[in-house]
C-alpha cells in the first residue's frame, strides 16, 4: 500500500503535467499563428547559415588549407593513392587483368583470374573454414553470379570490397582499442560514431568527391566512413566484456600494457571481434550502390542502370547477385569466428598448408587451361541465363489486369491517410514540436535527454529545414506504423513455430541484403512517382527489423511464466496478450526504433521517385555538387534518427525497469 501511495501521485503528477502541455499546444496552434507567426515559420533573419558555413569552410579546406608547406587537398589526393594502389592490384586480379594499349586496341598482356578458379578458391575457403557444406554453398553463390553473366561487375565489386574490408576492419579495430583504454577518447568518439550511422550516406558524398575526386577510390572511403562504426562499437563492447580473471592472469603472469591487449584481451574477444568483421563486410555490400554514383562501377551501376531504365528483370538478375555474394561472404566470415584452432599439420610445406598449395595450383591450373579453353578463362556467353525477359513481361501484365485496382488503393491511400497526415504534421508550429520533444526527452529519460531532443529539434528549424523535416516526419512515421502492423502479426504467427520461422528467417534474411534500389523498381512501375510509392518501397525494406525483433522479444520470454500462465487457468490469447507481449515490450520498442532507421535510410533513396522530403534535399545537393546544403539537410535526417533512437531507447528502459529485466 505504501508503494501504491506513494507512486499514484507522481503518475497524476505526469498526466496533468502531459494533459497541460497538450492543452497548451492545441492553444497555440489554434490561435497562435496571428499572436506569434514566428511560432509557425522560423523567421528567415534569426536562420544559422549552417549551408554557407559548411561550403565555405571546404572551399577553404580544397583551396586554402595547409598542414606546414603541404596543402589539404595535397594530403587528400595522396590519400587516395594510397587507397588506389591496391584498389588497382585487386581489380587486375580479379577483373581485367593487365593490359596494354597499342594503336588504338587493348592487348591483355596477362588475363585475370579465371572463373573457374575463382569458385574453386572460394571453395577451398569454405572447406577451410566450414566443411563440405559451406564449401558448396560458396560455390553455389559465385556460380549462380557466372550463370547468369553477371561475373565481370562481381568482380568490380568483390576488387572494393576485399580493399574496403581491411582498412575499415583496422580502422575500427584502431580506435576500438583506443575508445577501450581512454574514457575521455571513448566520451568524445561516441557522437561521431552516432552521426556516421545516422546521417545519409548521399550527404558526405559531394565532401568526398570534392576532396578525394571521382572514382573507385571515392568511392571506397565512402564505404569506409559508412562501415567502420560497427567495428569500432563491437572492438570496445567486445574488449569490455572480457572477463576479469583474464586481466588477472595477465597481469599475474607479468605482460605488459601492449602484451595484455595484443596477446590476451585482443585474442580473448575474437569471436565477437569477427562479428564486427562480419558487419563491416555486410555493410560494405550494402554501399555498392551508392558508391557506384561516384565511379565505383561493378553490380551497383548495373542496378542504377536499370533503375533509370526501368527494367526490374535486369535489376533484379544484378540485386541478387549482391545478395548471392553477401550470402558467402557472411557464412564465410561467420564461419571464420567460430572456427576453433586446429593441431598444427607436420612435414613439408604442401603437408602443412594444404588450402594454399591447391589454391596455388588451382591458379596456375587453370590458368594454363584456360590458353587452350577459352570457356575455362570465361563463363561461355552462351551458357549464360536470363530472367530479365520473364519478369519484363509479368510486371506488364500485372499493370495491364490490375492497373484500376492500383490507382484506387493509390488514390483512397492519397486522400484518406498520406495528404491529411503530412497537411497536419507540416502545419504543427515548430515550437510546440520542440517543447512536446523536450518533455518526452524529460519524463523518459531526465533532463539531458529532454534537453537533447529539444536543441536537435530546434537546429532543425534554426537551419531552415523544418517543413522538408515534417514531410520526412510524416512518410517515415506513415511508413515504420505500416511496417509495425505487418510485422507484429507475422512476428507473433511465427515465433512459436520452428519450421514457419526458419523459413521466414531465410525469407527476411534475402530481403535484408537485397540492395535498397531494387525495391523501388517494381513499386515505381506499378505505382508510377510520388509519396504512395515512396512508402510501399520504405514498407517493404523496413518490415524486416519488426518481424525479427518481435520474434526475438516472444521467444526471450521466460518459458517458467507461461507454463505458470497456463497453470493458473489462462487461454492462448490470455497467455499472448497478459504474459508474452508484456514481457516482449522491450525488443518490441527496439524492434520499432530499428524500423524507423531503416525507413530513414531508405527515404534518402526514394526521393529519386519524387518524394519533396530531406532526402530530396540531400539529392539535389549530390547532383549540383553543394556541400553545405547536402550535410545540413544530412545532419537535420540525422537528428531526426538521433531523437528516435534515444526516445525510444528511454522507452525501452524504462519498460525493462518497470518490469523487473533490467
Amino acid at each position: 500500500m505504501s508503494a501504491l501511495a506513494t507512486s499514484w501521485p507522481l503518475r497524476l503528477d505526469g498526466r496533468w503535467l502531459w494533459a497541460a502541455a497538450l492543452l497548451l499546444a492545441a492553444a497555440i496552434w489554434l490561435w497562435g499563428a496571428s499572436l506569434m507567426p514566428w511560432a509557425f515559420d522560423y523567421p528567415k533573419a534569426w536562420r544559422i547559415p549552417a549551408a554557407r558555413w559548411i561550403g565555405g569552410f571546404v572551399t577553404w579546406l580544397t583551396k586554402e588549407a595547409a598542414l606546414g608547406p603541404v596543402a589539404f587537398s595535397d594530403m587528400t589526393r595522396g590519400i587516395a593513392a594510397v587507397v588506389e594502389a591496391p584498389y588497382r592490384l585487386v581489380h587486375g586480379v580479379l577483373a581485367t587483368g593487365w593490359v596494354r594499349a597499342e594503336a588504338g586496341t587493348t592487348v591483355v598482356l596477362v588475363p585475370p583470374l579465371a572463373w573457374v578458379a575463382v569458385i574453386g578458391i572460394v571453395a577451398l575457403m569454405g572447406l577451410w573454414a566450414g566443411g563440405w557444406g559451406l564449401a558448396l554453398l560458396m560455390a553455389a553463390c559465385f556460380g549462380f553470379v557466372a550463370v547468369f553473366g553477371q561475373w565481370g561487375s562481381a568482380m568490380v565489386t568483390l576488387a572494393s570490397i576485399l580493399v574496403a574490408v581491411p582498412i575499415g576492419v583496422a580502422g575500427g579495430l584502431m580506435l576500438g582499442v583506443l575508445a577501450f583504454r581512454h574514457a575521455w577518447f571513448e566520451r568524445a568518439l561516441r557522437p561521431f560514431l552516432d552521426l556516421m550511422q545516422t546521417m545519409p550516406v548521399f550527404a558526405y558524398l559531394v565532401p568526398i568527391l570534392i576532396l578525394f575526386g571521382f572514382g573507385p577510390t571515392a568511392a571506397v572511403i565512402a564505404t569506409l566512413i559508412y562501415a567502420m562504426p560497427p567495428m569500432t562499437r563491437l572492438t570496445t563492447l567486445a574488449l569490455a566484456r572480457v572477463p576479469s580473471e583474464t586481466h588477472d592472469l595477465a597481469r599475474m603472469v607479468g605482460c605488459t600494457p601492449r602484451q595484455t591487449l595484443w596477446r590476451v584481451l585482443v585474442p580473448s574477444a575474437r569471436e565477437a571481434l569477427m562479428v564486427g568483421v562480419n558487419q563491416v563486410i555486410m555493410l560494405s555490400l550494402n554501399m555498392v550502390i551508392i558508391a557506384s554514383m561516384i565511379g565505383a562501377g561493378g553490380l551497383g551501376f548495373d542496378v542504377l542502370t536499370a533503375l533509370r531504365r526501368l527494367d526490374f528483370g535486369a535489376g533484379l538478375e544484378a540485386g541478387l547477385a549482391i545478395v548471392a555474394l553477401a550470402i558467402a561472404l557472411d557464412r564465410l566470415s561467420q564461419a571464420v569466428a567460430h572456427k576453433a584452432a586446429g593441431v598444427e599439420r607436420q612435414g613439408g610445406w604442401v603437408a602443412r598448408h594444404p588450402y594454399l598449395a591447391s589454391g596455388l595450383a588451382l591458379v596456375v591450373g587453370t590458368f594454363v587451361l584456360g590458353l587452350l579453353v577459352p570457356a575455362v578463362q570465361s563463363y561461355p556467353e552462351g551458357a549464360r541465363l536470363s530472367t530479365s525477359a520473364f519478369w519484363a513481361a509479368a510486371v506488364e501484365w500485372i499493370n495491364v489486369t490490375f492497373f484500376d485496382t492500383f490507382e484506387a488503393i493509390k488514390t483512397a491511400a492519397l486522400t484518406w491517410v498520406l495528404v491529411p497526415v503530412k497537411r497536419f504534421l507540416t502545419g504543427l508550429p515548430w515550437v510546440v514540436v520542440v517543447g512536446l520533444l523536450g518533455l518526452a526527452g524529460w519524463r523518459l529519460g531526465g533532463w539531458r535527454l529532454g534537453l537533447l531532443c529539444a536543441a536537435l529539434s530546434f537546429l532543425i528549424a534554426a537551419t531552415g529545414q523544418w517543413e522538408k523535416a515534417m514531410i520526412t516526419v510524416y512518410l517515415c512515421g506513415i511508413s515504420s506504423l505500416i511496417a509495425m502492423a505487418i510485422g507484429l502479426p507475422i512476428g507473433i504467427l511465427v515465433a512459436e513455430r520452428e519450421r514457419l520461422w526458419g523459413v521466414t528467417r531465410v525469407v527476411i534474411d534475402t530481403l535484408q541484403t537485397l540492395p535498397s534500389f531494387v525495391y523501388l523498381m517494381p513499386v515505381v512501375m506499378l505505382f508510377r512517382v510520388g509519396d504512395f510509392t515512396a512508402m510501399i518501397a520504405v514498407v517493404a525494406f523496413a518490415l524486416v527489423a519488426s518481424i525479427r525483433y518481435t520474434v526475438l522479444g516472444l521467444q526471450g520470454v521466460d518459458p517458467r511464466l507461461i507454463e505458470a500462465g497456463r497453470a493458473m487457468g489462462c487461454t492462448d490469447w490470455q497467455v499472448l496478450t497478459r504474459i508474452r507481449l508484456p514481457l516482449a515490450l522491450p525488443e518490441i520498442l527496439l524492434g520499432l526504433n530499428q524500423t524507423i532507421m531503416f525507413a530513414l535510410s531508405m527515404l534518402v533513396i526514394t526521393a529519386l521517385v519524387g518524394t519533396r522530403d530531406l532526402g530530396q534535399d540531400v539529392y539535389i545537393a549530390l547532383t549540383k555538387a553543394n556541400p553545405g546544403n547536402g550535410l545540413v539537410a544530412g545532419l537535420a535526417i540525422a537528428f531526426i534518427a538521433i531523437i528516435a533512437d534515444r526516445l525510444l531507447a528511454a522507452a525501452a528502459r524504462a519498460e525493462r525497469e518497470k518490469l523487473g529485466l533490467a
